[in-house]
Order: structure tokens, then C-alpha cells, then sequence
């Protein structure tokens, strides 16, 4: 079972293109759900809906939100359903399993003051410090993800002209603009920070390094962004807090829903659309001065 497990991860890495967290997801999901299958000694193919069932079920009382309950069974889906196109099932059993209804909840959006304070905590004065400024600054600056920041290569910048050539979900490349306070903290860093970071020629070529020389990793920002977010009375905050407070202030702050759309690289207008709940008093302001016959 490891065996087609593996293939398949290599199937989504070559053909899909997909990235290493996403892959990551999978083989955990479905290396659990295998886990499950020897526990009463049965094999893939063995598996019936009925089976499946109880998995789900198992997972829902163990607490599992349904957002990890409906990726565990799109992973089963995808999985038996390669495995089906290949002909080493004769059936995918998950095909017909239903995915809990998705819970609705509001977007977690700091406030524009907020979001100042965190941007002014990190301290300047030693090259970590210069990096950490550089970093949340570029991340507010454009919303993009914390993988997409902390992938960034040096040729991916361009100071002069404001912008970073960002890769997102598939590799798709998005070119995504920046502001003059971002652009001074990038150049702070890139002219007095980053070489007293750089130890590890391999690294030559990342834009933000870790204190061995070597590329920031995901891990090491989220420590770094709850460290300033503590620090700044915030509580502790997630690199999505600080991507969908950049599409509330945009939107906000009169923001056409399309350019932000881009900007954040969301394929649907829909998912940027969450972000557009206006206080009753800007929204009387925006109709008043757009509607013909206000």
C-alpha cells in the first residue's frame, strides 16, 4: 500500500505540479487512512464505502473541524481515483462520500492600527532585526502567502521599480507590487542585513535567510511573527491574520475588488468578496458618491 502511496506522490509532484506543503497534506491524510486499513488487516482494494464511512465518522469524534474532515476525504477521492484510472482497482470507493458542510466563519482581520504596531516592533539595529522589518513589511505590502514570501529569490525583487515577481499555487507566476516603506525596509536589508546572515554559499541565491545562512523556512517565520505579535499586544497572531487584514484595508479603503483579487492571487472574485464587509456609515459614503441616482 506504501508502494502506490508513493507513486502517487510523485504523480502530484511531476504531473500536477503541486507544492511540497500540499504534498505533505496528502501523504499524511492518505498514510493515516492506511494506518487504518492494516489496523483490520484489510488492503485497498478491500476497502468499501461502508469503511470509508467509519473512517470519516471516526475522525468526527475525534474533533476534527470539517475543513480537515473534507480534505481527508478529497485526498481519499483523488487517491482511489488514480488509482482506478490505472486500473489497480476495479472501483473508488470514495466517490459518492459526503464532505461535511464547510463551517462559516469570518475572516480573521486585525485593524489598520493595529497591523502599525506590529509593523513597528522589529528593531533594526542587528542584521535579524533588519530581516524580520523587511519581512512583515513585504507581506503587508502585498498579501502574499508565507510560502510565497519565504521562496523569493533574489532576482524575484526589483526595488527600483516596486515589485516582486511572486510564484503561487501551480507555480503560476503573478508579478505583485509594493510600497515606498516596504521598498526602504528592503533596501535596508538587502544593502546592511542580509550579509551578516549569509554563511552558507548555497544559499546565495534566497532573499530572506535564517541565522545559519540558509533559507527562512515556514516554521521559523510563524515564530517570528507570534514573537512581534506578543510583543505588540496582539495576542498571537497567524500569517493569515496579516493576508486577510491586507484585503480588508484594501477593499476598505475603496479597493477595486478585481485588482485586489489579483494582487492576492485568488482564482475565484468570490473568495476575495469575504473581505468586502463595510461599516454602515462608509457604505452610505460609497453609494452616495457612485450610485447615478443617489
Amino acid at each position: 500500500m506504501n508502494e502506490h502511496l508513493q507513486r502517487y506522490i510523485e504523480h502530484l509532484r511531476e504531473d500536477r505540479r503541486l507544492s511540497e506543503n500540499t504534498l505533505s497534506s496528502y501523504r499524511r491524510d492518505l498514510s493515516r487512512f492506511i494506518a487504518y486499513l492494516e489496523e483490520r488487516q484489510l488492503q485497498l482494494a478491500d476497502a468499501t464505502r461502508h469503511h470509508i464511512a467509519t473512517y470519516v465518522l471516526e475522525l468526527k469524534n475525534e474533533g476534527k473541524k470539517a475543513a480537515t474532515t473534507t480534505r481527508h476525504i478529497v485526498s481519499l477521492r483523488s487517491f482511489y481515483y488514480y488509482l482506478s484510472e490505472r486500473s489497480v482497482l476495479a472501483h473508488n470507493p470514495a466517490m459518492f462520500i459526503e464532505s461535511p458542510k464547510p463551517e462559516k466563519r469570518e475572516p480573521s482581520v486585525m485593524s489598520e492600527e493595529a497591523a502599525e504596531r506590529l509593523l513597528e516592533e522589529p528593531c533594526a539595529d542587528t542584521s535579524a532585526g533588519k530581516r524580520d522589518k523587511a519581512m512583515l513589511e513585504l507581506l503587508y505590502a502585498t498579501g502574499i502567502r508565507v510560502t510565497e514570501l519565504i521562496m523569493l529569490n533574489m532576482e524575484d525583487v526589483h526595488t527600483e521599480l516596486g515589485y516582486i515577481a511572486c510564484r503561487g499555487n501551480g507555480l503560476r507566476e503573478r508579478l505583485v507590487p509594493f510600497g515606498r516603506q516596504a521598498k526602504s525596509a528592503l533596501e535596508q536589508y538587502l544593502g546592511e542585513g542580509r550579509t551578516g546572515l549569509l554563511t552558507d554559499r548555497e544559499a546565495d541565491n534566497a532573499l530572506f535567510l535564517n541565522h545559519l545562512g540558509t533559507r527562512m523556512t515556514r516554521q521559523g517565520f510563524w515564530k517570528t511573527l507570534k514573537k512581534y505579535g506578543e510583543r505588540a499586544g496582539l495576542g498571537e497572531i497567524t500569517p493569515h491574520t496579516l493576508r486577510h487584514s491586507v484585503a480588508a484595508h484594501m477593499l476598505g479603503n475603496g479597493a477595486d475588488p478585481r485588482a485586489v483579487q489579483e494582487l492576492m492571487g485568488h482564482a475565484e472574485l468570490a473568495t476575495t468578496l469575504k473581505y468586502t464587509k463595510l461599516p454602515k456609515a462608509r457604505l452610505r459614503d460609497a453609494y452616495s458618491l457612485s450610485h447615478p441616482r443617489a
